[in-house]
């Protein structure tokens, strides 16, 4: 059974840093990657990486600010968050997906975590 959890949420001044993890079980992926879903908007791409060429893409809004990286013998991805802003004020998912070339759009993964939240304060 796959299993997606995240963890590393909190809150934190404008400025400040975070560092999100994901931990997968259940199977090896692809691609593993990060959403954010701020109150009232819909669920936005933030980055993802490939598992095997350990490429790395960002949405413009955090690029700079959030370095993805990954442990492959943990099977665990980690999202380095600097700079924080309060437009960074999210519930924060992991997702991931078997397939190769799977890219920013959420209907293209298969499995989810369960959220967590970062909220930046002004």
């Amino acid at each position: 059974q796959v299993q997606l959890v995240e963890s590393g949420g909190g809150l934190v001044q404008a400025g400040g840093s975070l560092r999100l993890s994901c931990a997968a079980s259940g199977g090896t992926f692809s691609t593993m990657g990060w959403f954010r879903q701020a109150p009232g908007k819909e669920r936005e791409f933030v980055a993802r990486i490939s598992w095997s060429s350990r490429s790395a893409y960002y949405a413009d809004s955090v690029k700079g600010r959030f370095t993805l990286s990954r442990d492959i013998a943990k099977n665990t991805v980690f999202l380095q968050m600097i700079s924080l802003k309060p437009e960074d004020t999210a519930v924060y998912y992991c997702a991931a997906d078997y397939g190769v070339g799977v890219g920013e759009r959420p209907r293209e993964y298969d499995y989810w975590g369960q959220g967590t939240q970062v909220t930046v304060s002004s």
